[in-house]
This record gives C-alpha cells, structure tokens and sequence, in this order.
C-alpha cells in the first residue's frame, strides 16, 4: 500500500513539473515569431552593408568611421563598410552584390545620385530595407533617406560672403561632381544667393574637382598662373577648398584670399583658426551617423516603414570655431 502511494505522488509530480514547464516556453515561442528573437532565446541580429561613396574623400571617411563607431552601440546589427572608390560602376556591383548576400539593410552613399538610382530601386524591389545618405536619393518609393540640405549649407556661407567678399572682385569655384545632388544644390544655392546679388563679382574660373583635394590643385595652379589676384575661393566642399589653399599657402599676394567651403571636417576647423579658411557650414558625420543608425535599427525591428530626415547646417567661422574643435577632439578627429 505504501509503495502504491509513493508511485502515486511520483506520478502527480511529474504532471505538474511538466505543466510548468509548458507554461515557461509560451513566451519564447510568442518572441520568436514577433521576430524579436531567433527561436533560441537569442536576440535576432541583422545584416547592414554601409556602401560609402570613396574612402579617399576625407568627408566620406569621416562619415564611414563615425557609422563604425556607431554601429558598436546596436547589438543587434552587424555591420559591413564598403569603399566604391569614387566609381559608378564599383559601387553599383557592391549594391548588387549586398542584395546576392541577402543583407537586411543596405545604406548607400552616392557618387552619383542618377547612376546608383536604378540599383537602390533593386534593392528595395528584393525586398531589402534601403537608406541613402549624403546626398539622398529623392524619389524612391520604399526607400528611406538620411541627409542634411545642401542648398542651406551654401546658402549660409554665401548669405555671409555677399558683406565679406569685395566689390568687383575675382574670385574661383569649385564644384562636386555634375548630376550629384549636393554638388548641384550647393552651386545653385550660390548662384541665388550670392552671384544674383552680387553682379560686380567676376568668376575667373570653374571647374568640377569631384570633392578632390588634388584636382582642385591643380586647377587653382592654373588660375593663379593666369591672375595676378584672386579674392575668394568658392567651393563646395572643405576637401576642395583645402587644395585651393595649399596652392597659394607660400604666396604673399594671396594672403588675404576668402575661402568657403561645406563639411566641418577636421582639417577645415584648423584652417579656420588659423585665419587660412573663412567659413564652412558643419555637417556633422556624427549627427548623420547617429541618424543612420537610429533609423536602421527603427526600420529593421519594424518601428517604421519609412523615415527621411535631415541634420542642421550651422555656419562655422572665426567666431565660434573653437567649439566644433572641442567636439572633434572629445570624439579623437583631432589630436
């Protein structure tokens, strides 16, 4: 009889032990299939590819680092950082290549916005979350985009240049590469802003440099070879007017020479302080970084659909220099 009730008892224990048991799984199953898990009570990781326009260029470096840095703070995401060496046809393979790879995400830094359009759609069409950064891709059905507007980063500097630049002076542009749609808003946004109002102003010359230090040398080789005096370099981005600046560094008759220039990047803020650069508009790569990252970690845990948004575009001068100098040494751009 005792036997009988221990056998029992043993048996009732067994029925609850697993009933408990079946109760603790619920959730985990209920996760899993919420896609906040992988089925192991695991958190599910995701696949991000960041496709950057050209390592070479010092503000796509400087974006490139700061989404490395950023991506640390997701530990959910993994990311992948590729360099399209300022080439269509390279960056386009690596889209293509980031959809074969099946990536959860794929960020894209154009080179040009037209050129990578149809590839961008690509992805979006495989059913892959797409971001464009620096410059968007307006337009895409499905795409989201994460930018700054160019047209105000010109126009800050050249609402300032219009009491800071000479009359009848002599001054260079420096443009991105042709269909780029910061290189195009930026130059537009001088010509209404600055060129419009200011007809006693002479463009001695133009060309595009592709953001390239070195061949925004040699064009400033050329223009100062062919002009006793230049009174201002207009360029639109940071990378390009440092070249300018190069050029003439040793050259007395250029001392007092304007230059503008788009970005914040390190080397900008120094020239800056030093009296060599006149202004720049900052465009933070770690604002942008910051807003890539939140937006895909929004995107892919199903947060949101769609997020297009943009950073702001403060002017940065003599005046207030020291600041974004401070910035840019906490976060060790700057030693």
């Amino acid at each position: 009889m005792k036997k009988r009730l221990i056998s029992v008892l043993s048996m009732l224990l067994a029925i609850v032990l697993l009933a408990a048991c079946g109760k603790s799984a619920t959730p985990n199953a209920s996760n899993s299939t919420a896609g906040a898990g992988t089925g192991n009570g695991q958190a599910k990781t995701y696949k991000v590819a960041y496709i950057a326009r050209a390592q070479s260029d010092s503000f796509a470096a400087w974006l490139a680092n700061a989404v490395k840095e950023e991506a640390k703070k997701y530990p959910n995401i993994t990311l992948d950082v590729f360099d399209g060496e300022a080439n269509d046809e390279k960056e386009n393979s690596m889209i293509e290549n980031a959809i074969t790879n099946k990536y959860n995400l794929v960020i894209v830094q154009p080179n040009n916005g037209e050129a990578q359009r149809p590839y961008v759609e690509k992805v979006v069409k495989a059913g892959i979350f797409a971001i464009t950064t620096n410059a968007r891709i307006s337009g895409i059905e499905g795409a989201s985009s994460v930018d700054a507007n160019p047209y105000e980063q010109a126009g800050v500097n050249a609402r300032a240049a219009i009491e800071q630049i000479p009359q009848n002076a002599k001054v260079v542009v420096l443009k991105g590469p042709s269909g780029n749609f910061h290189a195009d808003e930026r130059r537009a946004s001088w010509q209404k802003e600055f060129f419009d109002k200011r007809p006693d102003v002479k463009i001695v010359g133009e060309q595009i440099a592709n953001w390239n230090k070195d061949e925004a040398m040699k064009y400033m080789e050329d223009w100062v070879q062919a002009n006793d005096k230049i009174d201002a370099v207009i360029s639109m981005n940071d990378n390009m007017a440092a070249g300018a600046i190069e050029v003439v560094k040793d050259n007395a008759k250029f001392k007092d020479m304007l230059v503008y220039g788009v970005d914040g990047t390190a080397e900008a803020l120094l020239l800056i302080q030093e009296g060599k650069m006149t202004s720049t508009c900052m465009q933070s790569a770690y604002d942008l970084a910051t807003k890539l990252l939140d937006t895909s970690n929004k995107l892919l845990t199903g947060a949101e659909k769609q997020i297009d948004t943009d950073i702001g575009n403060p002017l940065v001068n003599k005046e207030n220099v020291q600041q974004y100098i401070d910035v840019l040494k906490k976060a060790g751009a700057i030693k």
